[in-house]
């Protein structure tokens, strides 16, 4: 069993698209996820800056109340008790 914020992050990975930059260095995003982007020397250090961004950028906007897109029917938005209260639909 995955917990919904590991399966969340999860299924945003899976919709990223990287570009090889003039300089060859890579640039990843997550067109879904307004403002995700992230840089890398490499591919793989592009991918792991860019989940990292992920993490922060989840933090921050359910810290901040910012209404968090629902991806692979993973809502994240809901509050009880001033608690997050996750639901991840079948």
């Amino acid at each position: 069993m995955m917990f919904p914020l590991s399966a969340y992050i999860e299924a945003a990975m899976e919709l990223a698209r990287y570009d090889k930059l003039e300089d060859g260095s890579f640039a990843g995003e997550i067109p879904r996820l307004k403002g995700l982007v992230a840089f890398g020397k490499t591919l793989h250090g592009c991918e792991q800056e860019l989940r990292s961004t992920l993490e922060d950028w989840l933090l921050v906007g359910l810290r901040l109340g910012h209404k968090i897109p629902v991806l692979a029917g993973i809502y994240l938005n809901r509050v009880k008790h001033g608690r997050l209260e996750t639901h991840q639909a079948a």
